[in-house]
């Protein structure tokens, strides 16, 4: 049987010794004590599929079914990191997944809006949370192009599926300020992992941060 705390300890680890390899695309050498802290603290092995749980702190993304992800550690690490969490944050998440990313930004103070086209994996992941204990997030089946406009502004977008471009919609949901970790590009890629920063007067600051490989990002069969 695995010891998970052990397996999560040699995760971090792993994750610390990444960024300070791909410090030349990221721009930071390490994450900040907070993510990191955030990363030790969520309990990964209730997030990926059942019989998974003994290889949840592999280094890798894993399948969840429904021909989706739960994201590499790393890469989760990263993009929380890059959202730059101080608390009380309004986040907009499009594609929940398994609920994991959320739960690490619900850990960090943020009150997390998340939206999953899977309807079914939508409730998979309402049932992971519950069980494992976090609050703070309301997740919602809905079409992830088309934002969460009832609960806009944000101060915060997270986006943990490829489209091919910046979706409009969603950039509109975002306050003066907020920021948005997106990865871009085509299904067969190749995707860069960006930040976007909303100047003051709605102009954008896109900088890219990582070259990486997502899902792809597709339109909800019944979204609006």
């Amino acid at each position: 049987m695995v010891d998970h705390a052990k397996a999560r300890a040699r995760l971090l680890e792993t994750i610390a010794r990444e960024a300070a390899e791909t410090e030349q695309w990221t721009g930071r050498a390490r994450f900040s004590e907070r993510t990191m802290q955030a990363m030790a603290a969520v309990p990964r092995e209730r997030f990926v599929s059942s019989g998974d749980e003994e290889v949840a702190y592999v280094n890798r993304p894993q399948s969840i079914g429904f021909g989706q992800t739960i994201s590499q550690p790393y890469i989760v690490a990263l993009m929380t990191d890059l959202l730059g969490l101080r608390g009380g944050e309004r986040i907009l998440e499009i594609g929940t997944g398994s609920g994991y990313q959320a739960a690490v930004l619900a850990h960090l103070g943020a009150n997390v809006f998340s939206i999953e086209t899977v309807a079914d994996l939508a409730e998979v992941a309402k049932k992971n949370l519950a069980r494992a204990g976090v609050t703070g997030v309301q997740v919602q089946h809905g079409d992830g192009f088309d934002g969460w406009a009832e609960q806009a502004p944000f101060d915060g977008v997270i986006v943990t599926a490829a489209p091919e471009r910046l979706p409009g919609t969603l950039v509109e949901q975002m306050k003066p300020g907020a920021r948005m970790v997106i990865p871009l590009g085509p299904r067969s890629g190749p995707q860069m992992l960006h930040l976007v920063i909303k100047r003051e007067d709605g102009s954008l600051d896109d900088r890219s941060v990582l070259p990486v490989a997502f899902v792809p990002m597709v339109r909800s069969p019944q979204g609006t």
